[in-house]
């Protein structure tokens, strides 16, 4: 199995001796059969992860090569001629005549 560096670029001031000493680590704390089926785990969630991206990416790509759909047209805007006559608002600061 192969490391490509730039997959442990994140883990850029580690080097070989404490990496072995991780692993070792690990294999203290997980056991040699629990290993084999973390590191199992560990590929099967990292396909998924890259089969969900591959699907997100696609979906742009089709979002972004769709044409647009034509505008539709738009409504005319014609004047409102009220049915009744439009009462005028009453202005609370003048007081009306008095009545006879």
């Amino acid at each position: 199995m192969t490391v490509c560096l730039h997959t442990l670029a994140f883990i850029d001031g580690l080097g070989g001796s404490e990496m072995v000493m991780i692993f070792f680590v690990i294999l203290l704390l997980f056991g040699g059969q629990k290993l084999p089926e973390l590191a199992r785990g560990l590929g099967k969630s990292v396909r998924e992860f890259k089969k969900a991206t591959a699907g997100v990416e696609e979906e742009i790509k089709k979002a972004m090569e769709a044409t647009p759909e034509a505008p539709k047209p738009r409504l005319e805007n014609k004047p409102v001629t009220p049915t009744a006559p439009v009462a005028e608002p009453k202005n609370p600061f003048i007081t009306p005549p008095p009545e006879k």
